[in-house]
């Protein structure tokens, strides 16, 4: 008897080496809603000492932003070339980097000023980016992550992540909090909430009902698209593509 309980647990366990549970289902309240400008291509969020700076795409209007967050007023700006569709931002050590999607460039400015300072070359197509205090963390739509040394934005480490053992898949914009990588995921409604130390999806937030309640206000708004984390405040604020509003959340977990 005792024999046949230790096979049964080693069979038990080979079927769930198999067969991974899915993610937590991660709910959310809303704590506050602020103004957002609807003609901003949302790419990159992020706050940083009180304030809102912004990535936004598009050709011939993207832009670098820094803006009141609560009232929603630009304070200052840098348009990009017509050549650079903008993508995600994050910012670390008092300097902001900016990806570009298919152009192969990341750029590098002075927070204070909005600077820029310098730029890197790049072999992927940029997406997201984030930061975990010390490397710069990227995505460009596949189920990986990509870990670069801030410095020289040399690669460090390839991450992919994984959904109950499937590929995860249009990994966008991303934000480091609490020791996680939070990722939007592109034309869905999902925030996935992943692991960095195997590349595991451990949780799921479902943004059905606040997409449907912005698509009401502004039709012309699209996917959902910018996490922000204030580790100030231990504030998270999430917005879209042309959203009229930017909201302050709190998840379950």
């Amino acid at each position: 008897m005792t024999m046949l309980g230790c096979k049964n647990n080693d069979e038990n366990k080979d079927e769930s080496d198999n067969n991974p549970p899915p993610p937590d289902s991660i709910g959310f309240s809303i704590i506050n809603v602020y103004p957002h400008d609807t003609s901003s291509f949302t790419q990159g969020l992020v706050v940083y000492m009180g304030k809102l700076y912004e990535g936004t795409g598009e050709y011939g209007s993207s832009k670098l932003l820094k803006t009141d967050l609560k009232s929603g007023r630009i304070e200052k700006q840098i348009l990009l070339d017509s050549m650079f569709f903008g993508e995600g931002i994050t910012i670390l050590n008092d300097t902001i980097y900016q990806l570009t999607w298919k152009q192969g460039k990341v750029f590098v400015y002075n927070e204070k000023d909005l600077k820029k300072v310098k730029e890197f070359n790049f072999d992927k197509e940029g997406w997201g980016i984030t930061n975990d205090g010390k490397n710069l963390i990227v995505s460009n739509g596949t189920n990986k992550l990509y870990f670069y040394n801030p410095s020289d934005f040399k690669l460090i480490k390839e991450l992919e992540v994984l959904e109950a053992g499937t590929p995860a898949f249009n990994l966008n914009e991303l934000e480091f909090i609490e020791g996680y990588i939070y990722a939007n995921q592109w034309q869905l409604p999902y925030i996935l909430k992943i692991d960095p130390s195997n590349g595991k999806v451990v949780g799921k937030c479902d943004l059905s009902e606040i997409w449907k309640r912005v698509k009401a206000k502004d039709p012309m708004s699209d996917v959902p698209n910018g996490i922000a984390y204030d580790s100030l405040t231990k504030k998270i604020y999430i917005t879209g593509k042309n959203w009229p509003d930017l909201f302050e959340i709190k998840f379950s977990q």
